[in-house]
C-alpha cells in the first residue's frame, strides 16, 4: 500500500515537473526574465505556505537548527539552482532537449552516491551510467561530429546538465536525511534557504536592466508554478522518497521528457528528431541497468 502511495506520488510530481518546463518556456515567450521568474515563483511559494507551516517550524526548531548545513546544501541545489538553471537553459534550447537530460539524473543520482558514499553500487550501475552518459552526447551533439570537433554545443544544453547535477545532488543527499519533518514544512524550510540563494540571482539580473512586466500572464504563470511545479511536485517527490529511496523513485523521472516532449509538439511544434531519439534509448536503457540488483551479492 506504501508503494501504490510512493508511485502516485511519483506520477504527480513528473507531470507537475513537465508542466515546468512548458509555462518556463511560455515566460520566455511573455519576455520574463528567468532568474525574477524564479525569484517571485519561490516567494509566492514562501507566502503561499507560511498559515500552514509556521506553527510546525516553531515546534521543529530543534530539528531545524541542528541540520542547518544539510538544509541550506539541500536547499541550494534544488531551490537555488535546479530551477535557475533550468529556466535560464528555455532561453537557449527546446522544452524536448532540457526535458530529456532530466532522464539521466537517476544515474547521476548514482554516481553520486557512489563519490559521496550514500549507497553501494554495482557493476550493472556503472554500465547504466556509462550508457546514459552516451545518451546525453547523443543529444548535445546532435550526432554530428562537427559540433564535437568544433565544441559549438547548443548553449542550453550545457546549462540544463548543470541543473541535472544540482537535482541529482539533492536527491543524493535526501537519502541522507534521517530527521522527520512534515513534508510541507520540509518544503517551506527548503523554500526559505533558497531564496537566499536566489536573490542575489535576481538582483544581478535587476541590475542588468531585465525588468518584469506585471500583467495578468505573470499572476496565472506564478501561480501555476507556485502551487505544481513547486509545492506539489516536491511534497510528491519527497514524500516518495521516504518511502521507497532515492534509486528507485529516479527511474520515474523518465516520465518527464515523455509527458513534455507531447507538450511541446502539441502547444511548441517542436520537433521529435533522430538524435533524440537514439539519445533517449540509451538513456532509458542505462536507467534500466543502473536499476538491475544483482542477487546474493
Amino acid at each position: 500500500m506504501q508503494n501504490t502511495k510512493a508511485y502516485i506520488m511519483l506520477v504527480c510530481a513528473t507531470l507537475f515537473w513537465a508542466g515546468n518546463f512548458m509555462v518556463g518556456k511560455l515566460a520566455f515567450f511573455s519576455n520574463i526574465p528567468p532568474m525574477t521568474l524564479v525569484f517571485f515563483r519561490w516567494s509566492l511559494v514562501w507566502l503561499i505556505l507560511l498559515p500552514f507551516t509556521y506553527n510546525e517550524i516553531i515546534r521543529h526548531k530543534n530539528v531545524i537548527l541542528e541540520n542547518l548545513p544539510l538544509l541550506f546544501f539541500l536547499a541550494l541545489t534544488s531551490v537555488g539552482l535546479f530551477n535557475s538553471f533550468t529556466y535560464l537553459s528555455l532561453v537557449h534550447t527546446q522544452v524536448i532537449n532540457a526535458s530529456l537530460f532530466n532522464t539521466a539524473i537517476p544515474a547521476i543520482i548514482i554516481l553520486l552516491c557512489f563519490l559521496f558514499q550514500i549507497e553501494k553500487t554495482n557493476k550493472y550501475q556503472i554500465a547504466g551510467l556509462v550508457i546514459s552518459v552516451l545518451g546525453i552526447l547523443s543529444i548535445i551533439t546532435r550526432l554530428n561530429l562537427e559540433i564535437i570537433r568544433s565544441l559549438n554545443f547548443n548553449k542550453g544544453d550545457l546549462i540544463m546538465i548543470g541543473g541535472v547535477i544540482s537535482w541529482g545532488l539533492y536527491s543524493a543527499f535526501l537519502k541522507r536525511k534521517k530527521f522527520d519533518l512534515p513534508l510541507l514544512t520540509l518544503v517551506h524550510i527548503l523554500c526559505t534557504f533558497g531564496l537566499i540563494f536566489i536573490f542575489p540571482q535576481f538582483m544581478y539580473e535587476f541590475a542588468q536592466g531585465q525588468k518584469i512586466e506585471i500583467n495578468a500572464n505573470l499572476f496565472y504563470i506564478l501561480i501555476f508554478l507556485a502551487l505544481f511545479p513547486s509545492i506539489g511536485s516536491y511534497y510528491c517527490w519527497a514524500g516518495a522518497v521516504s518511502i521507497i529511496g532515492a534509486n528507485r523513485a529516479g527511474i520515474f523521472l523518465s516520465l518527464i521528457p515523455l509527458f513534455s516532449t507531447l507538450m511541446a509538439i502539441f502547444f511548441y511544434n517542436e520537433q521529435f528528431q533522430f538524435f533524440h531519439l537514439i539519445g533517449a534509448i540509451l538513456i532509458i536503457l542505462g536507467l534500466f541497468l543502473s536499476n538491475k540488483e544483482i542477487k546474493n551479492a
